[in-house]
């Protein structure tokens, strides 16, 4: 346990440094405007805008005489009920849109992380390699072996956590590396996709056997059949710089995509 203290301690400043990424501005930028454009076509295409519109009118007359009857609280009760019914089904009219751009949002999201969402590991920085294996870990048994690329030095031996079903390594990069780190079980040999030295990268964080847990993870095919549920690589997380602010892509997403949205919400005759 002393030794799985050390490994997770050692990691905690690092994984919470940020990592400079100017240049994946340039590419987000786009992505998020197309994705303004996207959510606007969807709701052109899947909301009905006559009630929305429709609905927006009675919110603002429905604020209008809370102002205008301040004085009357029969008047007042009245609006407010009105208001919350008018409020209920703005809500029910935006579900539609929102739930059919859950998935393909979720996916995309899912892939963006990948690339903008994490850093490479920094060379000569401490790293931990986590697998979960599906069934509890077996305290006769030898531990699995981890084998690194080229570049990367296995520091410690494997730690198990027991109550987890958890085995984990402390690895240290030496140089920038791209390789697959090999894990040998009674079951055979799997494999993991690791990087190190400068990013972006597009990078897999964790391999999954669960086809659900794929949707989350999917730069990675899914694990063999076996006993491993899951391999981790702890890669720092990744902020994007610019205008002087460190901030997380999906801040800078958000920003922008809805900006151009706004922007073109007349165009496309959307109103939301």
């Amino acid at each position: 346990m002393e030794l799985f203290r050390s490994i997770t301690s050692g990691l905690i400043g690092g994984m919470l440094l940020p990592f400079e990424m100017r240049h994946a501005m340039l590419s987000l930028i786009p992505i998020s405007l197309l994705l303004g454009v996207g959510m606007l076509w969807v709701f052109r295409r899947t909301s009905n805008q006559k009630a929305i519109r429709a609905t927006k009118r009675r919110l603002q007359a429905h604020l209008y005489e809370l102002r205008l009857f301040t004085d009357e609280p029969g008047l007042v009760w009245q609006a407010q009920k009105a208001l919350l019914r008018s409020n209920l089904l703005y809500i029910g009219l935006m579900l539609v849109p929102a739930i059919i751009l859950t998935a393909p949002m979720l996916i995309l999201f899912a892939h963006l992380e990948a690339f903008y969402g994490l850093a490479p590991l920094p060379v000569g920085r401490e790293a931990v390699i986590t697998i979960e294996m599906k069934q509890p870990l077996d305290r006769t048994a030898s531990a699995p072996v981890l084998e690194a690329p080229a570049g990367i030095t296995v520091e410690s031996p494997a730690v198990r956590i027991f109550d987890q079903r958890q085995v984990s390594w402390r690895i240290r990069p030496l140089r920038a590396v791209s390789g697959y780190l090999r894990i040998r079980t009674p079951d055979g040999v799997v494999e993991k996709k690791i990087d190190a030295g400068p990013g972006p990268r597009y990078l897999s964080d964790r391999r999954v056997s669960s086809a659900i847990d794929l949707l989350w993870h999917p730069t990675e095919k899914r694990l063999p059949e076996g006993r491993i549920d899951w391999i981790e690589v702890r890669y720092p997380a990744a902020t994007i710089h610019w205008l002087g602010l460190d901030l997380h892509w999906i801040v800078w997403l958000l920003i922008f995509s809805m900006a151009s949205a706004l922007a073109l919400k007349r165009r496309f005759r959307v109103s939301f």
